[in-house]
């Protein structure tokens, strides 16, 4: 009988199947749990799970958070399930500045801001936010979003408008830093009077809708990232 290689087992068989269960799997040995963690195995996990048709909505209630399963874009009964976030802080704390994959990208609004990659099916987390956000977080024009790059190196978007200047950055998971970009300069955008949504991924591009509800009322823009036209800047 012909044996299984590890690439066949974690590449092929582990990476179909949901991320609880990739979890217990890591308790197997050391080299599992190793293999499990690897940039290359979440990267095909996420493009796997990403393509399936369950998918997750999670909704910050008043005073706990709720994760709900979403089955073929129909909200499934009797799934839901109340998640702990990590840091001691209420839900109505927190904003939801994008997701990506299974990660949420989230903001604790306290006296000063943080900003967090959560990931609630492993409970993993990560704080990435340095001086710069906490200081100039504008709570309701910031947006962002987040991508994988040619290296499979997770990117942080943030885009932060400030005094109609728009400023984004970009963070990358592999060397822990923030790396500004030149992106809408000289443009409006950054003004009180827009609103942005939060960013939408798709085909290597993040999406955002910025809106102008005073002068001129009823103003609408769709603002593209092409995050294959940043090149390696890190």
């Amino acid at each position: 009988m012909e044996c299984v290689g590890d690439d066949m087992i974690f590449e092929e068989i582990l990476s179909r199947l949901p991320a609880k269960v990739v979890c217990h799997f890591k308790s197997v040995s050391k080299q599992w749990c190793y293999e499990l963690s690897t940039p290359k195995f979440v990267f095909i996990h996420a493009r796997r799970v990403g393509n399936s048709i369950q998918k997750k909505l999670l909704s910050l209630k008043e005073n706990s958070i709720v994760v709900d399963d979403i089955v073929a874009s129909n909200l499934e009964e009797d799934t839901s399930e109340t998640v702990t976030f990590p840091y001691d802080v209420e839900p109505s704390f927190l904003s939801i500045i994008g997701s990506f994959n299974g990660l949420i990208l989230l903001c604790i609004k306290r006296s000063y801001n943080e900003l967090v990659l959560w990931n609630p099916t492993t409970r993993r987390f990560k704080m990435i936010s340095d001086e710069y956000f906490s200081r100039y977080f504008g709570r309701h024009n910031d947006t962002g979003g987040m991508y994988f790059d040619e290296h499979n190196d997770l990117k942080v978007l943030h885009i932060n408008c400030y005094w109609d200047v728009v400023t984004a950055r970009v963070y990358s998971r592999h060397n822990e830093s923030w790396r500004k970009l030149n992106f809408l300069n000289g443009t409006q955008l950054g003004s009180n009077f827009y609103s942005w949504s939060p960013g939408i991924y798709s085909d290597k591009k993040i999406y955002f809708m910025v809106s102008n509800y005073w002068i001129p009322p009823g103003e609408r823009n769709i603002v593209v990232f092409d995050s294959i036209l940043v090149k390696d800047i890190f």
